[in-house]
């Protein structure tokens, strides 16, 4: 568009006055208006370069914004994928037993993805040294919607990756002995070299890593052999790695029994047992320990007077335990599960609603669905106790608070008979046993801790259906029970294996406790 008016001002017309092409409109009265529509016009050009000039500003404001936009997108998601989920508990909710939520649902409910509520998590620790850097280049197309319209952001992303380096390789040694002739016993004698083991084609390291595989990854003998095989280029066959294991639990014997004494003068210690086979036959497997103990026993029998050969006669600490009648008598106090009891409460619930309408007792579902509640709160109140987040000073008034409620659920008598059994028994006289770890400071109110140390077992049970010998059943209580020690005790478990096959029984017993015994 032009950018004067129209007509010029310089314009003069023929006709002044009367105009033959303007219907006798007046020529001065024509050109009057067409100046001032042609002020109006430029003034509204002005608006317009105006307007131009701040859509110009605001693009590229736009353009700014739109930039920054997208580096604080890639910002967040980089920091969504560091940051920990947290997964704390709401009020009133906790972890229970193995398998079950802390809210009390339903087992028959679909369970969420991911780590229990209540379950503190893991993050890995950045690296403290780095063997190589490598620098990859910005993506020019998204990998998520194909777009190449991606804008480089001045920040780098970090991302550290630990790996191995496997060398096929094995170390062969040659040692070459200084020999002495003994007059007494008329025979040439030889001393072992370091980290030799006399007699032995396989060195320690090797016989470690296998034990290793074997209680605490819990793979076969066949598998361990295969994988010392084709990393290692080590050729062991299974039997060679069944006599490794009974050679670490022959040397391993004196620590397993100084275990079982330490067992029976620790304050608090969980009990728990499950069903084995050994040649076929049914036996059980015990657990005793703690958090920094672990003690198992294979035995054919399931019986009062294996639990006293455990626990000794004299045990005079808390025994965490569920209601299994071999325990009783046993210790100066006991705690009972409550997480026990509460999946219990759920199974009840859920037998009760299968039944038909006729059938149903209607004060059964509110009884369990209180018990629920109750015992979720008890596990979360003992979570607290333990962290500090509650102080002890308030576990007395919690435990009268808490035993009212009790006894107020427990009031009416249930027609539905599994609801009254576990109704009696709350109500009776074991009631107290339900809050020993309201009275007692360190005791928790779960056996979790027994069933999390048995899991291992349960699972070689049900891969290798068990044990063939007396001297398998002997093997399988000593070495878990070292391996697991171990480990609760800071210290990794093929390298303590790697000195109970080396050493004297003194270095090996400071090797498991970590010097600290």
């Amino acid at each position: 568009m032009p950018r004067h008016p129209y007509p010029p001002p310089d314009f003069e017309c023929l006709y002044r006055h009367s105009c033959p092409y303007l219907d006798g409109m007046s020529t001065q009265w024509v050109l009057e208006e067409y100046r001032r529509a042609a002020e109006v016009y430029q003034e509204h050009l002005r608006i317009i370069d105006g307007f131009d000039g701040e859509l110009k500003v605001r693009d590229e404001r736009i353009r700014v914004l739109e930039r920054e936009n997208a580096e604080l997108k890639a910002k967040l998601q980089a920091l969504h994928q560091r940051q920990f989920k947290s997964n704390q508990k709401k009020d009133g909710e906790t972890g229970g037993k193995e398998g079950q939520s802390a809210s009390g649902s339903d087992e028959g409910e679909k369970k969420k993805r991911g780590v229990p509520v209540g379950h503190p998590g893991w993050v890995r620790p950045k690296p403290d040294h780095m063997d190589r850097i490598v620098h990859v280049p910005a993506p020019t197309i998204c990998p998520h919607c194909q777009s190449d319209d991606l804008t480089p952001m001045e920040e780098t992303k970090e991302h550290f990756q630990e790996d191995i380096v496997i060398r096929p390789h094995t170390l062969v040694t040659g040692y070459r002995h200084g020999q002495a002739f003994c007059a007494r016993c008329n025979r040439s004698v030889v001393q072992a070299g370091e980290g030799e083991l006399l007699n032995a084609p396989i060195g320690p390291v090797a016989k470690s890593v296998a034990i290793y595989l074997r209680y605490r990854i819990g793979i076969s003998y066949r598998k361990t052999t295969e994988l010392l095989r084709e990393l290692f280029g080590l050729e062991v066959v299974p039997a060679s790695a069944l006599g490794f294991d009974r050679k670490a639990a022959a040397q391993g014997q004196p620590l397993y029994e100084d275990l079982r004494e330490k067992i029976r003068t620790s304050d608090v210690v969980h009990g728990d047992e499950t069903s084995w086979r050994n040649d076929g036959v049914g036996h059980s497997v015990w657990f005793a320990g703690n958090e920094n103990l672990a003690f198992f026993h294979i035995d054919r029998h399931r019986s009062a007077e294996v639990a006293k050969s455990i626990f000794g006669e004299d045990f005079a600490g808390t025994l965490v335990r569920d209601r299994y009648a071999a325990y009783n008598g046993i210790g100066r106090d006991w705690q009972a599960c409550i997480a026990h009891i509460l999946t219990k409460a759920k199974e009840i619930r859920g037998e009760h609603a299968l039944l038909p309408p006729t059938e149903k007792d209607p004060a059964t579902g509110p009884f369990c669905d209180r018990v629920i509640d109750l015992c979720s709160r008890l596990c979360d109140v003992g979570q607290k106790l333990k962290s500090g987040d509650i102080p002890w000073k308030a576990a007395a008034k919690i435990e009268k608070r808490s035993v009212t409620e009790l006894n107020t659920i427990c009031k009416q008598t249930l027609r539905f008979k599994p609801a009254e059994t576990l109704r009696s028994y709350l109500a009776g006289p074991q009631q107290k046993f339900l809050f020993t770890f309201l009275r007692h400071p360190g005791v928790p109110p779960t056996n979790n801790l027994a069933e999390q140390s048995l899991r291992h077992l349960v699972i070689f049970r049900k891969t290798s259906f068990g044990t063939r010998s007396e001297s398998g059943l002997k093997t399988h209580s000593i070495l878990p029970s070292l391996v697991q020690t171990a480990r609760r005790q800071g210290v990794h478990p093929r390298e303590f294996l790697q000195t109970l096959l080396t050493a004297d029984t003194a270095t090996a017993q400071a090797a498991l406790y970590n010097n600290s015994s």
